[in-house]
Formats: structure tokens, C-alpha cells, sequence
């Protein structure tokens, strides 16, 4: 493999670390690229974590329990940072004012006002680049639903629709972990941990929901620590969010969806665009296939299903006819980041950028007033693009 070399910690070595790195790991998968990445520094403060990293990728030369101590080090070029929601707004502008490239993990602060002070940090140095955590948009049915709409193919818009499911968390039993926690997770519960995931893609095609409301559900409110013990579980369980979206052909209502507890689902989005030339819709439930619609007045109304087969938005060895899959997404959202490191457009489609992190703040903090008072609450739309 030629071209640059990008020199990466990893700061949280934990499920996404480990993803991250797997990626890393087989780049030669990616045919072209322009630059490659090279794990050579991790941090956790849980050191058994860090032997996975040590033992299998011989670029790593430095492990550390604190953070600051790689961020010190000159070979870190870029840093990927995948910890606690609370941790964002103390450690993304070290990294920043440390002069590394930042990829951070969602939500880029706990609420809206640790994100102000990150999106402070990212304005004071401009001259690093930083992206948010979001890969579902890289599955080759959702690029085809996006490619679909910037076209035009879909004319007045209907409705659209953007969901993240899980299921694992309807088992009252599941123990309790830091994403239930309001003083880790933050108050925002579901939506903060899975927002950009349905909000990335209405964010980026210019559907920024002018007001919301919302339900917010609240069905487990203990869970075990683990230690015998029953504990309050305080965080939002599954969150229906409906914005109204002003557009040129009128206004439209946006359907959001981020639920933990959603029966027989597992780490399901899905994407949908209703509109009155031509509709598009994908879920990650049929990885392979998107479906769509075009219509003329009087015409027939048929929805039509497209077998994919691997069609990634930057080319690797994979034949066309094989299915793509979560790991593939993963490595296509990080190549997207390394190719703008290296002077590149991420083909057309960069990962989630600082301002529309900053965007799906205002929408999850507008939800949250909503959910928990019964209003339609405006959105407040802060940061200058």
C-alpha cells in the first residue's frame, strides 16, 4: 500500500475503537486511496482494553492511560476519540489545541452547551480538520436515496422519514450502562446517542426543521448494576421527534426516530423521501437493495427494488455482485475523513461536519423542551455557517 501515511491514536478502546482500528487494518481492502491510516498510539483508562490494540496492530508504540500524554506525542497526526458523552467538551479542544485532526465521536458534547464550547475550540483552530461519527449514510442504498434527491427526482416533497432502531434494551434485565446514566449520557437519552444518526442526512440535503415536537418514552426506569443491586434508569428510552421544514413548494412535515426499545429490530435505519414526482427509501433491515419511484401525473404509482450488490462511494477489491455490510461502512466513513486529510472532497460525500453537529444540537435540545412539556418548540439555530 502507497501513498501517505496518516499517524492515528485512538482515545477509547472500546467497541468503535476496536471497529476503527479493524479498518485501519485492512486498507488495502480500498483500491486508490490517496492516503492510508496507521494506529500508532492508544489511551484508555481501563488498561486490559489496550492489549487488544498492542497485540494486534504492530504500528501501535505508545499505550496510555491519560490522554494528554498522547497528545503530546509528535507521531499522532490525527486523533479518533470515542468516549462518554461528558468527556467531549474537555477533550475534543485538547486534541484541537493540541494541533491534531480531530474525528470525534456523536453527539460532540453532552448537551448544547458543552457543544458551544467545542465548536469555540474548532473556530480557534482552523487549521485542523474535524468530523463527526456517522457511517450509516455510506451504506450504497442510502448514497443512492441521497444521489436521488439532489437530482431532483422527487419534486414537491410529502413527508420524510429517518430512523435508528435498536431492540436489545426492551429486556428489563440488560444492566445498566453509562448510556443511561443523565450525568454521563446527558438528559437527551436516546436522542443523544443516536440523533446524528437520523439527523445527518436531512441536515446535509438542507432540511433543517424550522420547530418540533415530540414523545419521549420512558417505559424501563431501573436496571441492574451488576452487583445484585436495582438502579434508577433515568434516560429517555425511544424518542418521535416531527419537525416542519420550510421549502419551496411547501412546508413538510420531518419524521425522526431514535427508539432503544423497538421490538425485533436490531441497529436498524432506514431513510425515506415521499414526494410528488418520485419517492426513495432504504433500510439497512435489506442491505442490498433500495427502493424508489418515479411518477407522472396519471401514471402508474410502482415502487421499484434495485439489488445493489457492493457499489461503496470509494472503490475497493470487492466484486460488484457481494453484499456490503456494517464493517463496510465503517471503513467507508473513515476513508471519506483520511481522503479529505489527504486533499480530497471524500468523493462527494465528507463525514458530519462540526456545523451540522452543532445543527443536530439544536434540534435534540428543541425535542427535549418539547417531549417533556407538550409544545411545538422552535429550533434556535446558533452557530454562523
Amino acid at each position: 500500500m502507497g501513498g501517505k501515511v496518516i499517524r492515528f491514536g485512538i482515545i477509547g478502546c472500546g467497541l468503535m475503537g476496536r471497529e476503527l482500528a479493524s479498518a485501519a487494518a485492512r486498507w488495502l481492502h480500498l483500491t486508490g486511496a490517496k492516503a492510508r491510516p496507521e494506529i500508532v498510539a492508544v489511551c484508555d483508562t481501563n488498561p486490559v482494553l489496550m492489549d487488544w490494540f498492542a497485540t494486534h496492530l504492530p504500528g501501535v508504540r505508545q499505550t496510555t492511560t491519560d490522554y494528554r500524554e498522547l497528545l503530546a506525542n509528535p507521531e499522532v497526526d490525527a486523533v479518533y476519540c470515542a468516549v462518554p458523552h461528558l468527556l467531549h467538551a474537555e477533550m475534543y479542544p485538547e486534541i484541537l489545541k493540541a494541533g491534531k485532526h480531530l474525528f470525534g465521536e456523536k453527539p460532540f458534547g453532552m448537551d448544547a452547551a458543552q457543544n458551544r464550547i467545542i465548536d469555540a475550540a474548532v473556530k480557534a483552530h482552523q487549521d485542523v480538520l474535524v468530523r463527526c461519527s456517522s457511517e450509516m449514510p455510506f451504506f450504497p442504498g442510502a448514497q443512492k436515496v441521497i444521489d436521488f434527491v439532489r437530482k431532483g427526482h422527487v419534486g414537491e416533497i410529502l413527508e420524510v422519514e429517518s430512523c435508528f432502531l435498536h431492540s436489545s434494551d426492551i429486556n428489563p434485565d440488560k444492566p445498566i450502562n453509562w448510556k443511561r446514566v443523565v450525568g454521563v449520557n446527558g438528559e437527551y437519552g436516546c436522542m443523544g446517542d443516536l440523533g446524528m444518526h437520523v439527523l445527518h442526512v436531512p441536515l446535509r440535503l438542507g432540511w433543517k426543521p424550522e420547530a418540533v415536537s415530540a414523545t419521549l418514552v420512558k417505559r424501563v426506569t431501573t436496571r441492574p448494576d451488576g452487583k445484585g443491586n436495582q438502579v434508577p434508569c433515568m434516560t429517555w428510552d425511544n424518542a418521535t421527534v416531527t419537525g416542519t421544514v420550510k421549502a419551496e413548494g411547501g412546508d413538510f412535515p420531518l419524521v425522526l426516530k431514535t427508539w432503544r426499545i423497538a421490538p425485533g429490530e436490531s441497529n436498524t435505519w432506514s431513510i425515506r423521501v415521499l414526494g410528488m414526482k418520485g419517492s426513495a427509501f432504504f433500510t439497512t433491515k435489506s442491505p442490498r437493495q433500495w427502493q424508489f419511484m418515479h411518477y407522472e401525473a396519471g401514471g402508474p404509482q410502482c415502487w421499484q427494488v434495485e439489488d445493489l450488490g457492493y457499489q461503496s462511494l470509494f472503490p475497493t477489491i470487492t466484486g460488484g455482485i457481494f453484499e456490503f455490510g456494517f464493517t463496510d461502512a465503517i471503513q467507508q466513513m473513515w476513508a471519506a475523513f483520511v481522503d479529505e486529510l489527504s486533499g480530497g472532497d471524500a468523493n462527494g460525500f465528507q463525514c458530519a461536519t462540526p456545523q451540522e453537529a452543532a445543527d443536530h444540537h439544536a434540534v435534540l435540545t428543541a425535542a427535549l423542551e418539547a417531549g417533556k412539556t407538550g409544545r411545538v418548540v422552535p429550533v434556535a439555530y446558533g452557530r454562523a455557517a
